[in-house]
């Protein structure tokens, strides 16, 4: 399908897929949902799931210079203190005074007056808005309180009685488990700078406007390295990880067109940050953020080895010399990544069938290494004589992929099916199976269909899916 095709799709096509088929439910959905909440249903675990592994096999797995974490969701306060987050991780409100709607100030100027919003400062934003004459999306009133800044962390306390407690928060990064177990890192491994740390993990953050399905979330799981290296050396490893990244999209199969670098402005960087640069890909609501490439130089060590009196300093043996290493930041978000593969992948085509009939079929083309199943098997018929010869193909295959079996409507219909959620290959079990110990196996791509052997079945499919 052309790519201007692809594009038209709209986010509600995406919503009523991924709820119809099991990628995604709304949260709390038996009670009337939780706004901006949701639920992955089996489908959408599965492909959570590819991501993460694929993610952790290209990033860590293939690479001898990046080690692994998974740190707690709580942390102490001082942690926020020391990165900044309780004076600086804000976002912009504003509010309607007649019916108390909450906006983000920044995504009114850019979605509603097409103005670039990213650096302004709350006065450049309460300045715009209010001479802007802009009525509210909600009520259509137009009274609107000044612009202020809203922290967007989650706080909770410790403790049985939330007046005695400790105050903490949930955090609303992945990164700063990273920096405090820096030092014990490098004191029980045996890496040495240059090298990172990966995590893999849920973050909170309380944003006033989420919205675009699952774009924006309140609970998300990020994928980030925190790479630490000599400062001189940041260009060249900066460098390095951009083109990793992009490297990355393309292995998942992402389409290049749909995917561009954007440089951050300097009124853009956030307050830990030198140099920043985007991965943007074509949404259907515009070019949105979908990764971020940091500079943080040394900014996080330095302030926790201020604030906790801790030595973070690193001893360079060889050289002998000790210094603060700086770092480079990788990081991608799970949930906006699997609506990302999922548009990419979600096409529409006009197809003919055997009999010179023309129907529509919706397929998405996920990469084998994304893709929720990676193979279906699927009797001709319900009769024991084959439901039971295709459950030994199901049992065997499942020691090496993951397989759904389907017996249910006709054979064309459960194609259709299998299209929609992207598996790669449909293995169809029939009377002739019986005889010649052979199998129908069609590509869902193509729709080409082949007849393999049974013995060779498995090699047949392990060989392509990992192509």
């Amino acid at each position: 399908m052309a790519d201007d095709q692809q594009s038209s799709v709209s986010m509600d096509t995406i919503v009523a897929l991924a709820k119809r088929r099991g990628f995604v439910y709304p949260g709390s959905d038996i009670y009337g949902g939780l706004a901006n909440t949701w639920e992955f249903g089996p489908l959408g675990v599965e492909i959570k799931r590819n991501i993460k592994s694929a993610w952790w096999q290209y990033f860590v797995q293939r690479r001898a210079d990046v080690v692994g974490l998974d740190g707690g969701i709580l942390l102490h306060s001082k942690v926020w203190e020391a990165s900044g987050h309780i004076s600086e991780f804000f976002d912009p409100l504003i509010d309607c005074r007649n019916c108390r709607a909450r906006y983000r100030a920044d995504t009114l100027v850019e979605d509603k007056l097409g103005q670039p919003a990213e650096g302004m400062s709350t006065e450049e934003l309460t300045r715009i808005l209010h001479g802007a004459d802009m009525a509210c999306p909600a009520c259509g009133q137009k009274s609107w309180t000044d612009v202020r800044q809203f922290n967007l962390m989650f706080q909770t306390h410790l403790g049985p009685v939330e007046e005695s407690g400790t105050k903490v928060f949930l955090r609303p990064e992945t990164a700063q488990n990273i920096f405090v177990n820096y030092k014990n890192v490098t004191q029980t491994t045996r890496v040495k700078v240059p090298f990172g740390i990966a995590q893999i993990g849920k973050a909170f953050r309380n944003e006033i406007t989420p919205g675009n399905f699952i774009f924006r979330v309140l609970e998300l799981e990020q994928m980030e390295i925190e790479y630490f290296i000599k400062e001189e050396d940041w260009e060249e490893s900066f460098n390095h990880w951009r083109d990793q990244m992009a490297e990355f999209y393309r292995w998942i199969g992402l389409k290049e067109e749909r995917v561009r670098v954007r440089e951050h402005e300097q009124d853009e960087l956030s307050h830990y940050s030198k140099r920043t640069v985007d991965y943007e890909y074509k949404f259907p609501f515009g070019w949105k953020e979908l990764s971020g490439l940091a500079y943080r130089t040394d900014f996080d060590l330095r302030k926790h080895q201020e604030h906790s009196g801790v030595d973070m300093t690193y001893y360079d043996q060889p050289n002998e010399e000790r210094f603060l290493p700086h770092v480079i930041e990788p990081t991608m978000g799970v949930e906006r990544l699997l609506l990302t593969l999922i548009l990419d992948a979600y096409n529409e085509e006009s197809v003919t069938d055997v009999n010179g009939k023309e129907y529509q079929r919706t397929v998405l083309k996920l990469h084998p290494r994304i893709a929720p199943y990676k193979a279906a098997v699927l009797p001709l018929s319900k009769k024991p004589e084959l439901s039971g010869k295709a459950m030994e193909i199901v049992r065997e295959l499942r020691d090496h992929i993951s397989v759904e079996y389907d017996e249910t409507q006709s054979i064309g219909r459960r194609y259709r099916r299998q299209d929609e959620i992207g598996t790669p290959y449909c293995v169809t079990v029939d009377f002739e199976t019986l005889d010649d110990e052979a199998v129908t196996v069609r590509d869902r791509d193509s729709m080409a269909q082949e007849r393999i052997s049974l013995s060779e079945l498995k090699s047949y499919l392990l060989e392509r899916l990992n192509q």
